[in-house]
């Protein structure tokens, strides 16, 4: 087996995906590895973006960044400790940025909550997860959310 030496921890910040960050820092320590913790910020859809004029556009997008930037600096310091990690928020399609951001940061694991949806929801465009489950080059833990 690979030693693993960096995780890459993918998360919504919200208390659902803490089953997920448990299973990411126990690995982390137990393989004395870097923990890197990915945001997305998913994208508005240019459908929905037409809506929106530009320039209240580039000012939703500075507050949504001022936003995730904030809840990242809280889940950190509320979460990690005794862990060697470092940070990252991306703006995209999650499973893509998620499958981007572990080939650029040579991650070893890729850790993921994994939430119920909807059936239909579910077949019409499937998780996050199961997207980067299906396209990963690299081992892909999914930790159902409690």
């Amino acid at each position: 087996m690979k030693p693993i030496k960096k995780i890459l921890y993918g998360t919504d910040l919200t208390e659902r995906s803490e089953p997920a960050f448990r299973y990411a820092e126990t690995l982390a320590k137990l393989a004395d590895a870097e923990l890197h913790v990915l945001h997305v910020v998913g994208e508005l859809a240019d459908r929905r973006r037409s809506y929106i004029p530009a320039e209240h556009f580039e000012l939703l997008e500075k507050e949504v960044e001022i936003h995730a930037v904030k809840e990242m600096e809280e889940f950190c310091r509320k979460n990690i400790k005794g862990v060697r990690y470092t940070t990252e928020i991306a703006v995209g399609i999650p499973f893509q940025q998620i499958l981007q951001c572990a080939r650029q940061i040579k991650a070893d694991l890729i850790v993921i909550g994994t939430h119920s949806q909807m059936a239909l929801e579910h077949v019409l465009v499937g998780s996050t997860a199961e997207r980067v489950v299906r396209r990963s080059e690299i081992p892909v833990l999914t930790v159902r959310a409690s």
